[in-house]
Parts: C-alpha cells; structure tokens; sequence
C-alpha cells in the first residue's frame, strides 16, 4: 500500500493528476506496480484504501470535477467518503479510464515505477465489444420445417 501512496505522491508532486486522474485511480485501483528492479509495490487496492489513501494525501478535492464531481455537494465533512463517491463516479474500468492510464505509464515509468497491462477481461471488454445476440422475437421460429409423424 505504501507502494501507490509513493506513486500518488511522485504522480501529483509532477504534475501528472491534471487531467488525467481517471487514469491515475485506474492504476491504483486495478493494476499491478513496481519498481524497475522487479520489487512488487501493490497489487491494484479497493476503493475504499484509495479514498482513505487520497484523504490522508490530502488530494485537492477539485479533481473530483473533471469526473462529474462537485465538491460541495457530496459530502463537505467526510473526505474519505467525498473520494469513495468520486471513485465510484468516474468508472475505472472504462475506456476513458483506461486510456489515461496508458496515457500515464510511460511518464510513470520516467519516475521509476512500471505499470503492468490491465487485467486481460478489461482489455478484451475495451478492444473489442461483444457480439450481440439475436433474441426470439427477432428470429421467429420456422414451424413448417419440423418433421410430422
């Protein structure tokens, strides 16, 4: 856990949350980090330890509005439950998510951590969507073809 609180403190002290914190909680959320030297930091951690994480950081709470946020409507007094809803607003297993993580592995990497691929269902959700079935209603059954006794 110390691991993604190093990599949110590099990740805010470069300049790299601004407009892209979807991708960043992405990271914290659902993927693996290291360090170069193969050391494993984390291994992706709940919403609620990230929200924790973000509160004890003392994250601005204005990021939360590049996700559909408004700091002075969801709870003003409880920090750790004002990021819980911030998290669950910004959907990070989605594409945009996922797109600004990729965004942000390589300036990660320049601060000495490395970013694992996404779990192999994110990836395959994103890059290809799922074929949709055709119902019953669509493809009427053809009663004439069955065979009579």
């Amino acid at each position: 856990m110390d691991g993604i609180r190093d990599l949110l403190e590099a990740a805010r002290t470069n300049g790299l949350v601004p407009g892209r914190f979807r991708g960043l909680l992405h990271i914290a959320i659902g993927r693996t980090v290291a360090r170069p030297d193969g050391t494993k930091l984390a291994a992706g951690l709940t919403w609620r330890e990230v929200a924790a994480m973000l509160k004890a950081l003392r994250f601005d709470p204005e990021l939360g509005r590049e996700l559909g946020a408004d700091p002075d409507t969801l709870s003003p007094r409880d920090r750790e439950r004002y990021w819980y809803a911030v998290i669950a607003l910004a959907r990070v297993d989605g594409p945009e998510a996922l797109a600004e993580a990729e965004k942000l592995i390589g300036p990660l990497k320049d601060l000495g951590f490395v970013v694992a691929p996404p779990p192999g269902g994110v990836a395959a959700a994103v890059a290809k969507p799922a074929a949709k079935e055709k119902s019953k209603a669509e493809k009427p059954e053809d009663k004439s073809k069955k065979k009579k006794k």
